[in-house]
């Protein structure tokens, strides 16, 4: 089989998992956490925790000096991994030994764009692709901007995947979700991570509106900690992304032996919460 081959059947994973979900009458749990926190070590034993844990997608986080989404947990956990020596070529060689252990569940990272311009914008989607990576996160590239980047994608099928605010307007809206792939990431509120949500009401309308312009799954992430959030906003969207009330678990039992127990229980609870 081609590499080209290799690809897109890879590049399938995250249209599969939506499509067998939905089959399921299930919605996608979509946990984040950062990569290399506390060290790469401890996130290839989390990620293998988390997908028996019952996760359908997994979002993995490069560590940037100057991250523009994140609020304090994550930008801690940021620093950490960067102290911990992570970085681009770390992450994906990290990805590309879990799928040679048998790592099945899609695997999204999110990193900035002046990452992948280091790395090479050319050459990175390719690349990304045979190490086992799904998707790519950029929330400092807007689509207007994105030509390039999508161009690189295109070939070897890699989604990007862009985000959706309750700021966004009409016209907005419609040129996300031209140029996305995979699916659409909802910001359930303007702000940072880790912030607490409040009008769910609000997030209910915006996935309607969304709907009207595009068949991608909507997915919703931001202020998303407890298992009744997850609950109510699955009744809504084809996936709940949980970030920050995830790596503070992870910071908060590091070094401990309950550390890969409480995060299984953790994705179990929230995974019941959404089952359907």
């Amino acid at each position: 089989m081609s590499s080209k081959q290799t690809g897109r059947k890879n590049m399938r994973r995250i249209e599969t998992t939506f499509d067998k979900l939905k089959a399921q009458k299930k919605k996608a749990l979509i946990p984040y956490i950062m990569a290399g926190d506390p060290d790469l070590e401890t996130t290839k034993l989390l990620i293998l925790e988390i997908e028996r844990s019952g996760a359908d997608i997994l979002e993995l986080g490069v560590p940037f000096s100057d991250p523009i989404a994140d609020g304090p947990t994550i930008q801690m956990a940021s620093e950490r991994a960067i102290k911990s020596g992570t970085n681009l070529k770390k992450v994906m060689a990290l990805v590309k030994n879990l799928r040679k252990d048998g790592l099945s569940i899609p695997i999204i990272i999110m990193t900035y764009y002046n990452i992948i311009f280091q790395y090479g914008i050319d050459k990175f989607p390719a690349n990304a692709v045979s190490s086992g990576i799904d998707g790519v996160i950029i929330p400092d590239l807007p689509p207007e901007e994105a030509s390039e980047f999508l161009k690189h994608s295109k070939k070897p099928g890699l989604d990007t995947i862009f985000l959706l605010a309750p700021t966004s307007t009409e016209d907005r809206i419609k040129k996300v979700v031209s140029s996305a792939k995979g699916f659409i990431y909802y910001v359930s509120m303007t702000g940072i991570t880790g912030a607490k949500l409040s009008n769910l009401s609000t997030v209910k309308s915006r996935i309607s509106e969304i709907r009207q312009h595009t068949g991608l799954p909507v997915a919703v992430g931001f202020g998303i900690s407890k298992e009744e959030e997850a609950k109510k906003i699955s009744g809504w969207a084809d996936g709940v992304i949980v970030g920050s009330a995830l790596v503070k678990i992870i910071n908060e039992n590091s070094g401990k032996r309950v550390l890969f127990s409480k995060v299984g229980k953790f994705i179990k609870s929230l995974k019941g919460a959404i089952a359907g």
